[in-house]
C-alpha cells in the first residue's frame, strides 16, 4: 500500500514553529492536503504528541511519533518511535542532557504545550533549540536501544545537516534511513539506506501536498515505522 506522507513537521512546541501550528490545525491541514500519515518532530521534546495523536485520529491521519534532536556536534537527528508512549519516555530521558538555559519567548519564540482542543496545557521552560550533551553516535545508540529509528535530518541542507556539520556519514553509524532535501543535490551515496523527503514545515502552508509516498505493507503506524527501520532492502 502506498502512503502519502510528510514525516517532518514542527508544532508550536518548537520555538521556531508558528503559533498556528496547533494539534488541530496540523491534523486538519494534513487531512485537507490528502496526506495519509505525518510525523510531528519538535525540537528535543515530545510533549505535544499526545494531543496530536487524538487530533490526527479524529481526522483519519496516521501520526508517526517523532522528535528532532540536536546532537553535541549540532547536527539534527530525527528519532521515530512506534508509539507516543515510547517517544515521551525518550523525551524525558534526553531532557537531562539539555543545557539549563531558560527559554526567552520574546527572543526565541514560545514553547507551547496544548491539549487536543488547542487549549494551553503548559509551556516548556528550558530552551529546546540547544544542543544536547550527547554525540551523534550516543544518540543513535540510545534511540535504537529504546526501539526507535534514528534518521539524520536534511543531511544536505543548512548548518545542521550532517554533511555540513561533519562532511560525511560516519562509517558504522547504526541507521537505516536518511532525510534528503529534494531541492538540493546530495553528494552522499545513500543507495543502501531508506531515503525520506519531508517538508520540515514550521508553518501550515509549508506542509507537503500529496506528493511524497512510500510503499508499505498496510496503512498503519506500525507498517510505516517498519518501512523506515528496515532500510533499503
Amino acid at each position: 500500500m502506498r502512503l502519502f506522507c510528510d514525516l517532518h513537521i514542527h508544532s508550536c512546541l518548537s520555538p521556531c514553529g508558528d503559533e498556528l501550528m496547533t494539534p488541530n490545525n496540523i491534523a486538519g491541514m494534513a487531512m485537507l492536503k490528502g496526506l495519509d500519515a505525518i510525523a510531528v518532530a519538535d525540537h528535543n521534546c515530545a510533549r505535544n504528541l499526545p494531543a496530536l495523536a487524538k487530533t490526527c485520529a479524529a481526522m483519519g491521519v496516521l501520526l508517526l511519533p517523532a522528535m528532532e534532536l540536536t546532537t553535541a556536534e549540532e547536527a539534527h537527528l530525527l528519532s521515530y518511535f512506534p508509539t507516543v508512549e515510547a517517544a515521551l519516555e525518550f523525551s524525558e530521558e534526553i531532557h537531562a542532557y539539555l543545557p539549563p538555559i531558560p527559554n526567552r519567548p520574546d527572543l526565541f519564540g514560545a514553547q507551547q504545550v496544548l491539549n487536543e482542543d488547542d487549549e494551553p496545557a503548559g509551556v516548556e521552560d528550558t530552551l529546546l533549540l540547544s544542543a544536547l550533551s550527547l554525540s551523534l553516535d550516543e544518540l543513535v545508540g540510545r534511540i535504537n536501544a529504546r526501539g526507535g529509528a534514528a534518521v539524520p535530518a536534511h543531511i544536505n541542507r543548512g548548518n545542521n545537516g550532517l554533511l555540513n556539520v561533519l562532511g560525511f556519514l560516519p562509517p558504522g553509524l547504526d541507521i537505516a534511513a536518511v532525510e534528503v532535501w529534494r531541492a538540493l543535490p546530495c553528494a552522499l551515496d545513500v543507495s543502501a539506506l531508506r531515503v525520506l523527503h519531508s517538508s520540515d514545515a514550521h508553518y501550515l502552508e509549508n506542509m507537503l501536498e500529496r506528493e511524497v509516498s512510500y510503499e508499505v505493507a498496510e496503512k498503519s503506524v506500525e507498517a510505516l515505522f517498519a518501512y523506515i527501520k528496515s532500510g533499503a532492502c
